[in-house]
């Protein structure tokens, strides 16, 4: 009886990254090269693309709503259907739930972030910043870090926005009771 190989080990997140990088780097390099070489190389890649993304659609399609779902929330897959228009969810739900993720940390800082919508490719976000925010909400540098964060986080699982935008949130002044119940006398 021949012996069963053993299943291959799977790639850490950081060595999946670290090859699609090298990737885009290989692959700049060919399309910078000039020559017919260079088109068939562009095109093995892109029909190479294509079949691999015609497998997960079939996958995808045998796939039940919870397995999709499993599917679907692995980063790795998640972004291959994205990247082949196969993703079952919405781009507006997948960014809501990037921006939600991110609420526990910002209301640790005393502000707060919340997902407003899409306008045509643009995601908008909701940012309010708190007193004890320090740097990072705050006035100055602090809020562009943050900005830069929560676009950073929906543009990953939300690519085909073409922008994720804030909308700064000025929390009420305080206003004094007696003030409001003093009106008119002096």
């Amino acid at each position: 009886m021949a012996e069963a190989e053993a299943p291959a080990e799977r790639l850490a997140d950081p060595d999946v990254e670290s090859r699609l990088a090298r990737l885009d780097q290989v692959l700049e390099g060919i399309e910078s090269a000039p020559g017919p070489t260079t088109r068939s190389a562009v095109e093995a890649v892109r029909l190479l693309t294509e079949v691999y993304g015609e497998a997960l659609a079939r996958v995808m399609d045998h796939a039940d709503g919870q397995l999709a779902e499993r599917l679907a929330d692995d980063e790795l897959l998640g972004h291959l259907l994205v990247l082949h228009a196969i993703h079952p969810e919405p781009v507006e739900r997948r960014a809501a739930r990037a921006v939600e993720r991110l609420r526990p940390a910002m209301q640790e800082r005393g502000g707060d972030v919340e997902w407003a919508g899409v306008e045509g490719e643009v995601g908008r976000v909701r940012l309010t910043a708190g007193g004890g925010c320090g740097s990072g909400c705050g006035s100055g540098g602090g809020t562009t870090d943050v900005t830069a964060a929560v676009r950073e986080a929906v543009l990953a699982v939300a690519p085909e926005l073409a922008a994720v935008e804030p909308e700064q949130v000025t929390p009420p002044a305080f206003v004094p009771l007696n003030t409001l119940t003093h009106r008119g006398q002096q």
